[in-house]
């Protein structure tokens, strides 16, 4: 499988999931991306088309590996979120499968307060 296929495979996904799931104000789109090495999050409201708040694995100083910095980095949005008045979020996996890093920055926003 070439990249370009890959990519557009992760992108059908990505569009299959986004038909299902949309932010709204009370309950944003915890919305991740995954590059090779870093990792983005970001709270969408979908209705206002605006981003609430944001974190990545630049904004953290963790130690170890890019599961562990993933894991800071739903920390650190699960505390921006309580900032910004989020409690609650819809999980947006861009396409990913729910598995290392991204499954990662869920369990950090969890055990952070979000509830995902």
């Amino acid at each position: 499988m070439g990249a370009t296929t890959k990519r557009e495979a992760r992108l059908r996904r990505h569009s299959r999931v986004r038909k299902k799931i949309s932010g709204t104000a009370e309950r944003p789109r915890l919305a991740v991306f995954r590059s090779n090495r870093h990792i983005y999050a970001q709270l969408i409201d979908d209705v206002r088309a605006s981003t609430v708040a944001q974190a990545s694995d630049r904004d953290v100083a963790a130690e170890g590996d890019k599961t562990a910095r993933a894991k800071a980095v739903g920390a650190l949005m699960a505390d921006r979120a309580k900032q910004a008045g989020v409690e609650r979020a819809v999980f947006d996996r861009g396409g990913r499968l729910f598995h290392g890093r991204v499954a990662a920055l869920a369990e950090g926003a969890r055990e952070g307060g979000l509830q995902i």
